[in-house]
């Protein structure tokens, strides 16, 4: 909406919080008075966007996510953080921002793309929900092959590093069905995982981006954000490869190793 342009009614509502000259509310509280020193910060990033309180099963599945995202050594947005940083210390914001930029379709990202692929393939059902392991392979196989038919790649799978099995991937299942939380979308995220070599001609791990979407999907956020959660996570890992570059600097290094091995090559001629 351009500046100067009021709404039609005059207002602009929010249920997310405000500040007045004595108190600031947040989803209905007090924040110094009800929410600060008694929730913590994963249950209020939960509840900004479902707009409810997690129940405490939810919430341990949630934070489980968080932590499984937070970092993964130094990939990408981890070294382009680094970099920027060496370029412009004053900017930590810049830094920062610089990381978050590549959480895309091959970092990051694949948390929102595993649950949009799995949430499109359950809405595909025409009846209820299978009961039993052969039930959900055969819908996790028509989605498979209806996904490589179109010449996509399925969400969720393979690793660059863990190829014999993502670590987080079992640990998070294992949290959500003692939880009560193994619901559709991890149950079919699983049968992916078993009927997919029939269709690629090789076993492919679930990897703990995929395992991630699934799971919050199950505690019914909406997939168009999920990847802001992946960030969330993965700005805490961020801040912390900054604060180890301001001790341990290595960046300076990475840049010199491309530049002490660059080869110029003469454009061809047009």
């Amino acid at each position: 909406m351009l500046i100067g342009v009021t709404s039609p009614t005059g207002q602009f509502p929010t249920a997310i919080g405000s500040a007045e000259p004595d108190r600031i509310r947040l989803l209905g509280h007090d924040l110094a008075a009800d929410l600060m020193g008694k929730i913590s910060f994963g249950e209020l990033a939960f509840w900004l966007v479902a707009m409810r309180r997690p129940s405490g099963g939810e919430l341990r599945v949630f934070e489980a996510v968080l932590v499984a995202l937070a970092d993964h050594g130094f990939t990408p947005t981890a070294i382009a953080a680094r970099l920027t940083y060496l370029g412009a210390p004053e900017s930590l914001q810049g830094a920062i921002a610089a990381g978050l930029l590549g959480g895309g379709s091959r970092y990051l990202g694949v948390t929102e793309d595993s649950a949009h692929f799995l949430a499109d393939a359950l809405a595909g059902l025409a009846g209820p929900l299978p009961e039993t392991d052969e039930g959900w392979d055969a819908v996790a196989l028509e989605a498979v092959k209806r996904v490589r038919a179109a010449g996509r790649l399925v969400p969720g799978l393979g690793h660059p590093v863990h190829k014999q099995g993502d670590p987080r991937t079992p640990v998070l299942i294992g949290i959500a069905e003692e939880e009560g939380l193994r619901g559709p979308h991890l149950r079919l995220f699983e049968a992916v995982g078993r009927v997919a070599p029939q269709v690629l001609g090789r076993e492919l791990p679930l990897n703990g981006a995929g395992v991630c979407g699934a799971a919050l999907a199950d505690l019914g956020l909406p997939p168009e954000v999920l990847r802001g959660f992946a960030l969330l996570a993965r700005t805490a890992g961020l801040l912390g490869h900054i604060a180890e570059e301001r001790r341990q600097p290595i960046a300076d290094q990475v840049y010199r190793t491309v530049e002490d091995n660059t080869q110029y090559i003469e454009p061809e001629p047009p």
